[in-house]
């Protein structure tokens, strides 16, 4: 990916130093007002001197800056990108840098859920939460209008503040953090309407689908200069006009399955019973006799209730 950033290789200065020597010049300067010379012409150049160098002193006071780790600035020399500083520590660099200060920390975005159909074109609600850091200062800067994204989002202008730059890389994150999310469900169905099938699908396949989201965030974002660490979807559910539809499907199929199973053990079973009964010449069963038993057994096994049993205490024949 190709980028603009580069690293500041301007003239820079440890910040204690420059203040002893502010503080140094400062007293000198100061005492020059409280000596007096025997020429009025000298007194008035080492007056002039001594105000021209406090003016100087003070202006030097704007070049003093303090960066922590995973902070940077971005230098501006009268509109001019010269470098971004990343050095953590106290520093003194040309007080006519203007120095963009933002933040390169890890920050997390929970997308709210928002309502899209999926491939198969069900309504449903999707949310996400994503963890989203500046990559490229530059491009974040002077690549997008963050200005007009914070007076859109926040109802107010960024100014000088890091807060404010970074809510308005934030608005910019959860808007196109939308359109992936959208993009992303509208490929995949939200769960399979067919038992065993293997189709990658919302519901089941979490990983493969967070993947492919942080893929489509990245291409997004790449533009901006920030990059998505890590995207999950925390919401997934079908859209309340069709949920109770789609739960009394659910329930169906769940309802088919087990009485699938149930089947499958009830013949396994009765298999079992002939078997036994035969091997051991307990009883002789015709096949007259093997198709009731077999339905009597199947009825018992495969109903939702206990089977009443009927006694026979006599005879049929009169």
């Amino acid at each position: 990916m190709t980028t603009n950033e580069i690293d500041f290789k301007g003239f820079k200065a440890s910040g204690f130093a420059m203040l002893f020597l502010f503080f140094l010049v400062l007293a000198a300067c100061v005492g020059a007002f409280f000596v007096t010379i025997s020429s009025a012409v000298l007194n008035i150049v080492l007056y002039a001197v001594a105000g021209i160098l406090v003016l100087t002193d003070f202006i030097c006071l704007g070049g003093f800056m303090m960066l922590e780790p995973n902070e940077a600035r971005a230098m501006v020399f009268f509109g001019k990108y010269v470098g971004t500083f990343k050095e953590t520590g106290f520093f003194w660099v040309n007080p006519f840098l203007e120095a963009k200060k933002v933040s390169l920390r890890a920050r997390n975005l929970d997308v709210a859920p928002i309502k899209v159909n999926d491939k198969i074109g069900n309504p449903i609600l999707i949310g996400l939460v994503l963890v989203w850091k500046l990559k490229d200062t530059y491009k974040a800067l002077f690549e997008i209008d963050s200005q007009t994204m914070a007076s859109a989002g926040q109802g107010q202008t960024v100014g000088v503040t890091v807060a404010g730059r970074m809510a308005a890389f934030e608005n910019f994150v959860k808007v196109q953090s939308d359109a992936a999310l959208r993009q992303v469900a509208g490929l995949y169905a939200y769960d399979n309407s067919e038992p065993g099938a293997t189709e990658v699908t919302l519901r089941s396949d979490g990983n493969e689908v967070n993947d492919i989201l942080v893929q489509k965030l990245n291409e997004r974002l790449a533009m901006a200069g920030m990059e998505v660490v890590e995207a999950r979807i925390n919401y997934l559910a079908y859209a309340p006009e069709i949920a109770a539809v789609m739960l009394r499907r659910q329930q169906a199929s769940a309802i088919i399955t087990a009485r699938e199973k149930i089947v499958e053990g009830a013949v396994s079973m009765v298999k079992m019973a002939l078997n036994k009964l035969s091997d051991e010449e307990i009883v002789e069963l015709d096949e007259d006799k093997k198709a009731a038993m077999v339905s009597n057994l199947l009825v018992v096994l495969c109903a939702d209730e206990a089977a009443q049993p009927v006694l026979n205490t006599g005879t049929l024949n009169h």
